[in-house]
């Protein structure tokens, strides 16, 4: 069986109706995935770069959870990357992560409209997409498709928003799990 490890950027899980949802799911569905909650374990913003880096080695497919932020990853998760993606380990000569398969798996808050080059932001998803891309050719990382859900926001939750986010946030995590049990069966 092959290793499932999933990193979660969201900087407040608690506070989180999409990605505590898809989460949960997936704690559900494949229980032996070790998932890292970022939040709770670096309240203060100090990342054990060793304990992070062994999780990584023991990992086959390494999941990367969050919610976009800035059309990129929140802060706390950024800093991970920073400081546990380093030349020597993540890249370089003596990179040891190789071979290793990697989902980005993230809500929006904003709809897929304002994703276009007609919509608000000017460009189509993808196009926020290269930074991974990037990353994953650095560490020699097999990035695997994206599995993403736009409009899964933080205004204006009242009851009935909160059960349609729940429910796109159960969808996402059905193709979350999908792509997982896809890789674990390889």
């Amino acid at each position: 069986m092959q290793n499932v490890l999933i990193i979660s950027g969201h900087p407040n899980i608690n506070e989180s109706i999409g990605n505590a949802t898809i989460l949960g799911e997936v704690a559900k569905a494949l229980p032996e995935a070790e998932i890292r909650f970022l939040d709770a374990l670096y309240p203060n913003y100090q990342i054990n770069v060793a304990q992070e880096q062994e999780a990584l080695l023991n990992a086959d497919v390494i999941v990367w959870q969050f919610p976009f932020s800035w059309y990129s990853v929140p802060g706390l998760m950024k800093l991970w990357i920073d400081k546990v993606l380093v030349h020597g380990f993540a890249h370089g000569s003596t990179a040891k992560l190789g071979g290793k398969k990697l989902i980005i798996s993230f809500t929006a808050g904003a709809p897929e409209s304002l994703y276009t080059p007609e919509g608000l932001f000017g460009h189509d998803i993808q196009h926020y997409m290269a930074q991974f891309a990037t990353t994953a050719a650095l560490c020699n990382l097999e990035l695997l498709p994206p599995v993403h859900t736009f409009g899964i926001s933080y205004a204006g939750r009242d009851e009935a928003i909160i059960r349609e986010q729940k429910i796109m946030a159960k969808d996402h995590a059905e193709r979350l799990i999908t792509a997982i049990k896809k890789m674990l069966r390889l």
